[in-house]
């Protein structure tokens, strides 16, 4: 069985190399020693959302806290390219399942679409907490698929913030069910900002679309049915990283 990840504070981690000590405190310490029940003598990562992993070994568990000797530091590289999810905001709960499952499946960054026909608006008061749940469901995802750097939750884009992404992004691919270029055959640059744009459940404009094209974008396919809002960025990260990191 895979360790429980929990998440650490930076600064106490960047300096801490095997057999120095490192301590879990705050909600951190308290989810870990009241809720997830870590004993002494058992194993756990710390990560600090920046690509450091600590190997871990507690030696000292109260209500609010762990004290664990390490074992192990790993720093993970950044990766190249980035993944970019650009979730269009969607009704129910759909987008924060996308922002979930790409998450798990490697994104690097999620960014909220006020796309044209998505029903959901952020405004105001809204917008920060809606913003601050979706950076919750990328750090609960990042925990439980072990992840050692955890995604830019980044503010909420229009079609000409989008727009300017694309123009300085390597690649940015838009997923339409009308596109005739198939996302599998799509080469994957080397590096730089790979961007998967999703629209709501209306779909993407015409006018986005023709503003995306204009800017740079590819639109793509993904198959010959339709995929909800929820699942067809991820399906997209999991055929890129098919064709990249997987490999």
């Amino acid at each position: 069985m895979t360790h429980q990840l929990f998440l650490g504070d930076a600064a106490g981690l960047a300096a801490v190399t095997p057999g120095a000590t490192v301590v879990l405190d705050g909600d951190e310490g308290r989810h870990a020693a009241a809720v997830v029940r870590v004993r002494v003598g058992e194993r756990y990562f710390v990560a600090d959302g920046l690509g450091r992993r600590v190997l871990a070994e507690a030696e000292q568990v109260d209500k609010t806290s762990v004290r664990g000797r390490v074992l192990d530091v790993v720093d993970e590289p950044e990766p190249a390219p980035r993944f970019v999810l650009v979730q269009a905001l969607a009704k129910g709960d759909r987008d924060e399942q996308a922002i979930e499952a790409a998450t798990e499946l490697g994104v690097d960054e999620v960014v909220p679409w006020a796309a044209e026909r998505s029903i959901v608006v952020w405004r105001g008061d809204r917008a920060a907490k809606s913003l601050a749940k979706w950076a919750s469901v990328v750090t609960r995802a990042s925990k439980q698929s072990r992840r050692a750097r955890m995604p830019l939750t980044s503010s909420p884009v229009d079609l000409p913030s989008l727009v300017g992404r694309v123009g300085t992004s390597a690649l940015t691919l838009v997923l339409h069910e009308d596109a005739v270029e198939p996302l599998a055959g799509v080469e994957v640059p080397e590096s730089g900002d790979v961007l998967v744009v999703v629209g709501p459940e209306g779909g993407i404009s015409d006018r986005e679309l023709a503003a995306l094209e204009a800017a740079g974008a590819r639109a793509v396919r993904l198959g010959p049915t339709i995929l909800r809002s929820s699942s067809a960025g991820p399906a997209a990260l999991a055929v890129l990283n098919a064709r990249s990191r997987w490999r």
